[in-house]
């Protein structure tokens, strides 16, 4: 009797255990099912796109994080002349030499085909030891902040080289690649959106502990690395783009030995080595018109951080100036990336023309008349076009790029954006504290990108793509 006691005793407490586990576990799980189901849906769970999505989740969630701790030190914690200091020794130590390493990041990634999945964890798991050493530095400020700062810099940006070559390689069946580019990059302002406010909450313990979160959340992105399937290490077929071949040569300049004597010899035989200029003006035009995008968000970012700091908005304190600016970028670029999915990229030519042209005029009416709404307006204006720009420069890569160098297409476009990004932002923290003044420049920048690209643009689109394979 005793014995069949002490069997029939523990099944109650053991079921109620397990029931009581099971309560406390369904919210996590419930939720997780809920991103995997719509993560992997339309056959992206089966092509591996799904795990991409996931990965660049986890990749902004930790951006963020260091951005807040970054943001905390360098801008906010000391008086607006010395934040514009710290700000521009920021630039200096770190835009600089990124601007000198970021041309050279496609080409290398080029060499390496078969690690595509090494190279995003090893940029994953950099930035998880760059985080933890900022985290003794982020309190004092001091200056071996800044080229920990430069290392994730370059290895975040070196990730987005690598995530634009190899979303082509994971596309399910009927999947455009702009439809894929849409649900990676709203993945990505999603789990930003998330994190931002739990990385402030971790800014009120401690200064170092959004970094803490952030080496947390790198270390799961390095192991989330290696899930992507094998496919994305494969260079089958592929070839690297040149993004301006020489005139009557079909090597890059600087070319020697066997190599080159193999390149003429391809030439004489009529046979052409793949490049993009080869394939149309379209990417070019297109890549010029997205490069303004990208030099009006580096720039805004910057300037609008100092001059509302100073000048807040009318009867808003500079915190809420700067979250209003803040907000209506978020919601331009979430509604812009949407809007590119739905468009499916018909007529990108047009698209891109399109939308250079709303933020030229919003900025052409935000310089003369300069205001609250006008500003918010501008921000959340820049938000979309940028993102409705660069989801139709994806398109045309795919229609008009020959397969066999797409891949390294998107490395090169990548890299010649991100480096735009580092001139708008020097302009940015050059400039005097004018709003007239500044919104006048941002115009300038569009208009500059609007001259050299929306003629072609809309010439091409006249004439119809050559190649006609958009997906």
């Amino acid at each position: 009797m005793t014995s069949a006691r002490s069997h029939e005793g523990p099944g109650p407490l053991r079921r109620t255990g397990r029931a009581v586990g099971h309560a406390l576990h369904l919210p996590f799980t419930g939720t997780a099912r809920g991103i995997r189901k719509v993560t992997h849906a339309h056959g992206a769970g089966e092509s591996g796109l799904g795990k991409l999505i996931e990965l660049h989740a986890v990749n902004g969630a930790g951006d963020v994080m260091i951005t807040i701790a970054l943001a905390s030190t360098v801008f906010f914690s000391v008086p607006t002349d010395e934040a514009r200091g710290r700000v521009a020794l920021y630039l200096a130590v770190t835009m600089a030499p990124f601007t000198l390493l970021a041309p050279v990041i496609g080409p290398l990634l080029d060499r390496l085909p078969h690690g595509r999945r090494a190279a995003m964890a090893g940029a994953m798991l950099a930035r998880a030891v760059l985080a933890l050493t900022m985290s003794g530095a982020v309190a004092t400020g001091g200056l071996e902040l800044y080229p920990a700062a430069l290392g994730v810099l370059v290895c975040s940006k070196a990730y987005g080289v690598v995530r634009s070559a190899v979303v082509p390689r994971l596309l399910p069946p009927r999947f455009s690649l702009v439809k894929a580019n849409s649900r990676v990059t709203l993945a990505g302002l999603l789990a930003t959106g998330v994190a931002a406010p739990i990385g402030a909450g971790l800014q009120t313990v401690g200064p170092g502990w959004p970094l803490y979160g952030a080496c947390a959340i790198f270390i799961g992105g390095t192991v989330l690395a290696f899930t992507l399937p094998p496919k994305v290490d494969s260079s089958k077929g592929e070839r690297k783009a040149q993004l301006v071949p020489p005139h009557g040569t079909a090597a890059p300049v600087g070319t020697k030995g066997p190599r080159r004597g193999r390149a003429r010899g391809r030439e004489r035989n009529g046979e052409k080595r793949p490049g993009l200029r080869s394939v149309g003006p379209s990417v070019l035009n297109g890549l010029q018109a997205n490069t303004a995008h990208r030099a009006l968000s580096g720039f805004l970012i910057f300037f609008l951080a100092f001059l509302l700091r100073e000048y807040p908005l009318a009867g808003q304190s500079a915190a809420i100036s700067l979250g209003i600016v803040g907000v209506a970028a978020g919601v331009g670029n979430a509604l812009g990336t949407a809007v590119g999915s739905w468009l499916r990229a018909r007529g990108p030519e047009v698209i891109v023309a399109s939308v250079l042209a709303l933020a030229l005029g919003v900025a052409v009416l935000t310089a003369l008349f300069y205001s609250t709404v006008m500003v918010a307006a501008l921000s959340a204006t820049a938000g979309f076009t940028q993102a409705l720009s660069k989801l139709s420069l994806d398109a045309m890569i795919q229609r008009d790029v020959p397969e066999e160098v797409r891949t390294s297409a998107f490395a090169r476009s990548e890299t010649v954006l991100q480096m735009a990004w580092v001139v708008g932002g020097g302009i940015g923290i050059a400039l005097p504290l004018n709003g007239v003044l500044g919104m006048s420049v941002a115009a300038g920048i569009l208009a500059l990108g609007a001259a050299t690209s929306v003629r072609g643009l809309l010439g091409a689109a006249r004439r119809g793509s050559p190649h006609p394979r958009v997906a």
